[in-house]
């Protein structure tokens, strides 16, 4: 009998489709039954690979080989999943089996999972696509009665494909190039560069740039005190002929001079003036439906990063099926959706719900129901499932989806407006009141009608009725930089490709146009942070000196393109449109490669290291002439006096202007992280000016803040030394020393860092290893290509290394490797 395989994203919704369908059997890895044979991918299971005789180890590359264009990608199984591969091809090759069925993620990355998977496996099999909007039982049901074609999905496949190839391209060539560039002058900077982080790191530190370049101006605003028959109120003076003039500070209501502001207080003080008002009705429509980086904005709002909103929300409809797909750019809904809303409102114990279907405002709107504005997901909104076992987080996401639901139903919220003028002789006060008069959508957050003012509560007056001038009062105030960007703003900044725009209607038409989708911008944050071009402080986002020095070193080279917010927004407006069928999968790849090609050449090309850049003194003494100040470069701070230079990089680390600044003033600095060794591995030194007032390494110091020495009362000793054999191990705050190797003069160099290769080392551990020899087989190691493994610590020759355990062959005793040892770097 012939059966169909499904392969889903991940083994939970492969779990959810056999449970739907019915009367599976299940498998280790799959499910099957008469009909189906269902499993999983576990995300992505095939990567694009480099031509093996390319690959430089180490990252030590050069400009030789650039650029690296294949003709075709070849790809290759994931080292971590490649069991996971193995059964899906092994699936695949079954006899009766003779068709496929695409299950993974309905959108450009699920399309790409499925698309290497089955083109590595070489398999020929007739394609379907299961498309999913929901993980409730009955629409996958449904679903599976809508089976879409291959040829309905080609154009998806090649804009995934396109996606995977030119950020490939660009980031691996863009990454060797700016490496290399970086390293003409030895060591080792990695420089990741990327199709999209990179335009995203622009827009930040171009926003560090307004904000560093900052001056701010003292201005001065005038506030009158009124009394009028039914009681006081205040009004701030502004210029009824106020033009702008292209100047970002200037305001109708300031004034840059006080003698300006003195001179209307003395004009106006005890005089009368003539107060007229103008009341307008306004309205505020109720907000769109969420898409995702909406959703992400708001929740951001509330304390929730842009990646953890994404899980929460992936939870919800994935796991607990109470909302719609999440990864969506859309916020709206199918036009024949009107009746599935009336259903899933009927379903949600909410009174504004209920409210909503009593007053039959469920209508057929463009604003709500719009095909046209739909590609391949609609607004993430709830599918009318009861809600079960949601902790508070998870709560507060499908709270806020709900109350946006049902909010887009209601009417319009209803304000009176009034702008009150009061004239004294030639200056002029405004006074602004906003008052509820229907609340609206507003009802669904808690907003009632109260009948009071909003933002001033206004005595009434009469028509053209007098008022007395009680006081005068002029304040004095600073213009403030640019706010740096938080993940809202940033997010809003990468929808409209580095243009911050409020109307959300207007960006939400930009939204083709964005940097990355809705999908990635999260991880795109994440990696930036990750690599180091970023840091979270609290909620703001601060692009870092080693970030800052990318886009210097871009803009300085001629690679300014790879900066451009607009250019990486045109592309991905591209591939939607391939994924309309509306361009051709070879045009686009030929102006990604043509741009790989500049990148490459413009690096190649440029001499010396006079990289251009917004550079500044730095006023600090010299601390070899006592002269002064730094000149700032690209790469380094020289004296004006006596030419000595400080290198703003050391193994791998830029410091920044403020680690500089306290390395001449103070001739050390740290202990600081981030360092990398000419082996590739991270560790932790203080940096000091040396005799030479160079820059150098001070390793003996570096083993607590400010040379933490052994205090014998104050810390605990965990044994002898298995290198001296005379002193004790001693638990320090970064590392288990021996107290001979913490004395001055040093006699022995035992040290075992807390930390080796990203797994912390408990103490009991270390009692071990020093009374037996060995540890624990100990799980978590990172290697120095990011892959996990186990081993054991072992003592050899009074020195530590790795002992690795073998796999159990069958019949066979377990053996164990000899043990390897761990390097300097990688044990500090």
């Amino acid at each position: 009998m012939s059966k169909s395989l499904i392969i889903a994203e991940k083994p939970s919704v492969a779990s959810d489709l056999a449970r739907a369908l019915g009367g599976f059997k299940k498998h280790d890895d799959y499910f099957e039954n008469d009909e189906y044979v269902i499993s999983s991918a576990l995300g992505h299971l095939v990567e694009l690979c480099l031509p093996s005789e390319l690959d430089v180890k180490r990252g030590k590359w050069s400009f030789a080989n650039l650029p690296i264009i294949p003709e075709e990608f070849e790809l290759k199984p994931i080292d971590k999943t490649k069991s996971r591969f193995n059964l899906l091809k092994k699936l695949m090759q079954r006899k009766e089996i003779d068709s496929l069925i695409n299950a993974c993620d309905a959108g450009r990355e699920g399309e790409l999972i499925f698309r290497y998977l089955v083109k590595l496996t070489g398999s020929k099999k007739p394609v379907r696509r299961l498309w999913l909007q929901s993980m409730t039982a009955e629409s996958i049901r449904t679903a599976f009665a809508h089976l879409r074609t291959d040829e309905e999905m080609i154009p998806l496949a090649q804009a995934a494909v396109c996606r995977s190839e030119s950020d490939w391209l660009v980031g691996i060539n863009g990454t060797r190039a700016m490496t290399a560039f970086n390293n003409k002058t030895g060591g080792f900077q990695l420089t990741p560069v990327g199709r999209v982080q990179t335009p995203t790191l622009a827009i930040l530190a171009e926003r560090e740039d307004k904000i560093h370049a900052f001056k701010p101006r003292a201005y001065f605003e005038v506030f009158g005190d009124f009394e009028v028959k039914a009681g006081t109120y205040r009004g701030r003076w502004f210029r009824e002929d106020f033009t702008k003039n292209g100047d970002e500070d200037a305001r109708a209501e300031r004034m840059w001079e006080r003698a300006a502001a003195d001179e209307v207080k003395s004009r106006c003080l005890g005089k009368t003036g003539i107060v007229t008002e103008e009341r307008k009705p306004t309205s505020q429509a109720p907000p769109l439906l969420y898409d995702l980086t909406s959703l992400q904005r708001e929740a951001n709002g509330r304390g929730f990063s842009a990646k953890r909103t994404l899980q929460i929300a992936q939870q919800l409809y994935e796991r607990f099926k109470v909302v719609t797909y999440p990864r969506t750019d859309s916020r709206y809904l199918p036009e024949d959706y009107v009746a599935t809303v009336k259903e899933t409102l009927g379903q949600l114990e909410n009174g504004h719900a209920r409210k909503v279907l009593d007053n039959r405002w469920v209508k057929p709107s463009k604003r709500i129901f719009n095909n046209a504005k739909i590609s391949d997901h609609f607004a993430i909104v709830p599918t009318g499932t009861a809600p079960h076992g949601l902790d508070e987080v998870q709560q507060k996401i499908y709270d806020m989806i709900v109350r946006r639901f049902i909010a887009v139903f209601y009417p319009p919220a209803q304000f009176e407006v009034t702008t009150r003028i009061t004239r004294v002789e030639k200056d002029a006060f405004r006074t602004d009141g906003k008052v509820v008069k229907d609340p609206g959508w507003l009802a669904v957050y808690g907003k009632e009608t109260t009948g009071e003012a909003d933002e001033a509560s206004l005595v009434a007056i009469s028509p053209n009725e007098h008022a007395k001038v009680l006081d005068i009062e002029v304040t004095e105030s600073e213009t403030k930089p640019p706010p740096r960007f938080n993940e809202a703003t940033l997010l809003s900044a990468m929808e409209g490709a580095g243009k911050m725009v409020e109307d959300e209607e207007l960006r939400e038409a930009m939204g083709t146009k964005g940097l990355g989708t809705p999908a990635t911008r999260s991880a795109i944050i994440e990696g930036l942070i990750f690599q180091g071009y970023l840091n979270r402080q609290g909620r703001e986002l601060i692009a870092t000196a080693k970030g800052m020095a990318l886009i210097t070193l871009l803009r300085g080279i001629g690679v300014s393109a790879l900066c451009s917010p607009e250019m990486t927004g045109e592309w991905e407006h591209k591939l939607k449109l391939m994924e309309k069928g509306a361009m051709g999968q070879k045009e686009f790849m030929a102006q990604i490669k043509e741009f790989t090609r500049e990148i490459v050449e413009k690096a190649k090309k440029f001499e010396g290291d006079n990289v251009g850049g917004n550079f500044e003194v730095l006023e600090v003494k010299c601390p070899k002439c006592q002269g002064g100040p730094f000149e700032e470069d690209y790469r380094t701070f020289k004296c004006r006096s006596c030419a000595l230079i400080v290198w703003k990089t050391m193994a791998g680390r830029l410091f920044d202007r403020a680690e500089i600044e306290t390395l001449l003033r103070a001739g050390r600095l740290g202990p600081l992280e981030g360092f990398r060794s000419k082996m590739g591995r991270k560790f932790n030194a203080i940096v000091k000016l040396g005799e030479d007032f160079k820059q150098q390494f001070d390793f003996e110091d570096a083993h607590g803040p400010e040379g933490q020495k052994v205090d014998k009362e104050q810390h605990e000793s965990l044994g002898t030394c298995p290198s001296c054999q005379k002193g004790h191990i001693y638990v320090l705050d970064r590392a288990y020393t021996c107290e001979n190797a913490a004395a001055t003069p040093k006699t022995c160099t035992f040290r075992i860092s807390k930390t080796i290769l990203h797994r912390e080392i408990a103490k009991e551990q270390v009692q071990k290893l020093l009374a037996v020899g060995k540890t624990d087989l100990l799980h978590k190691f990172i290697s120095k290509k990011g892959r996990p493994f186990s081993a054991h610590l072992k003592l050899e020759g009074g020195k530590v290394g790795f002992e690795f355990a073998e796999k159990k062959p069958k019949a066979k005793k377990s053996a164990t490797k000899k043990a390897a040892p761990i390097e300097p770097a990688a044990a500090a």
